[in-house]
């Protein structure tokens, strides 16, 4: 079924990660850093010995948990630039799903490959291979998603996750991976809590006040 406004269910091999398929991951990181003591704390069966030295690594109080902070300093290890706050806090979020405010190791091995699909995803709609996402790029990312939005929101998104400027006049400097991650889990999130006023699907809905405050509040 077609949605006006906001596309159809996407049916692109392109399709962004969802956080539930992480919650099990078992992978193998590149190894080649030297091991962390563990202090007592015991390796979960099947854990990637990469990761789980990286999360000894920053997890400062050995409790087995780890805080956003440290969250952003264990995922410095990966072949990326380094993720601005706003972005982990997001990834917390999705993963944090008892609200803890910190995750343990299965979530952070969650976390770590579902950033590292989204880098395949990124690589491949960086079509200009400049490391950053243009308009132009993004554009065709979020319609592959299933997202079919106007130029006006296009260049809204664009200017809410580009880059800081560090200077005036010219154009935006792009998105980097770390912020590319969030606007697309942004727009996927909006759009579900549109979906879910919209009885109908087709594309509009009627909401009180409250209603909308709801949806605001419930955004990252």
């Amino acid at each position: 079924m077609s949605y006006p406004g906001y596309g159809p269910p996407p049916t692109s091999v392109y399709a962004p990660p969802n956080p539930a398929a992480y919650a099990n991951p078992v992978r193998v990181a590149t190894s080649g850093y030297p091991t962390v003591p563990s202090f007592g704390l015991a390796a979960p069966p099947d854990a990637d010995p990469q990761l789980w030295n990286w999360f000894l690594g920053v997890n400062g109080d050995r409790s087995g948990e780890i805080t956003i902070v440290e969250l952003q300093r264990a995922l410095d290890h990966g072949d990326w630039a380094p993720f601005d706050l706003g972005t982990i806090t997001l990834l917390m979020q999705l993963f944090d799903t008892e609200r803890r405010g910190t995750i343990g190791f299965k979530q952070f091995s969650g976390i770590w490959w579902y950033i590292k699909d989204w880098q395949n995803l990124f690589r491949h709609f960086d079509r200009d291979r400049s490391g950053t996402i243009d308009a132009s790029e993004l554009r065709d990312a979020l319609t592959q998603f299933g997202y079919r939005l106007t130029p006006r929101l296009i260049e809204l998104i664009e200017r809410k996750y580009a880059s800081p400027v560090t200077y005036s006049g010219g154009p935006l400097p792009g998105i980097t991976f770390d912020r590319f991650v969030r606007a697309c889990v942004v727009v996927k999130q909006i759009t579900e809590s549109f979906k879910r006023h919209d009885a109908n699907g087709d594309g509009w809905i009627q909401i009180d006040y409250d209603g909308f405050m709801e949806i605001v509040l419930s955004l990252p």
